[in-house]
């Protein structure tokens, strides 16, 4: 990609009617740092680029030829899980992963779980439930919350209709862990 800066930068400048020493005067980048460039024979830095950008009234992305961007639109498949369906609503491998969730209503509850992350849920429509230790809310729609998720948590459908959730979290989220319930006195 860097290969052919050069011949970009040529065609820039002769588009624009300049000369090498009218675009060294406007730049500060010397006249023979500027042929080197246009001609292969240095690599571009950012720090020159940028200056050829202002110069040029031209983005980056213009004189280094990015490609232009793919079809950005998340075409990932709903995933069914315990009853959940989860709809992927990111592509990328690593980083947040954003879900919007659909929940039964009234799900039974199960043990509380706990993982590394940090989850962040918004209620779309219906009303969830969420554990968090002793803690117990019914959150309705428009209403968020984010929790550490080392902290034991449950959440579920809690109302006569499924609910709708839009729920953030990162790789470690995906895989639940059953927090250890203490044996029960004898």
């Amino acid at each position: 990609m860097l290969g052919a800066v050069g011949p970009r930068l040529r065609a820039l400048r002769q588009q624009r009617g300049g000369t090498l020493a009218s675009v060294s005067a406007a730049t500060g980048i010397s006249v023979s740092t500027l042929s080197r460039l246009e001609s292969g024979g240095r690599k571009p830095t950012l720090e020159l680029l940028l200056a050829l950008s202002r110069a040029y009234q031209a983005p980056l992305d213009e004189l280094v030829g990015m490609p232009p961007p793919g079809d950005p639109r998340v075409r990932a498949r709903p995933v069914r899980r315990h009853g959940r369906t989860l709809i992927p609503l990111t592509q990328r491998p690593g980083g947040p992963r954003a879900y919007k969730m659909l929940l039964p209503p009234a799900e039974p509850e199960p043990e509380l779980r706990t993982h590394e992350g940090y989850e962040w849920m918004y209620v779309l429509s219906g009303r969830v439930r969420l554990r968090l230790a002793d803690l117990d809310f019914v959150m309705t729609s428009g209403e968020a919350a984010e929790f550490d998720t080392r902290t034991p948590h449950w959440f579920g459908g809690a109302g006569p209709e499924p609910a709708e959730l839009l729920v953030l979290f990162g790789p470690q989220g995906e895989r639940m862990h059953v927090r250890a319930r203490p044996r029960a006195a004898t």
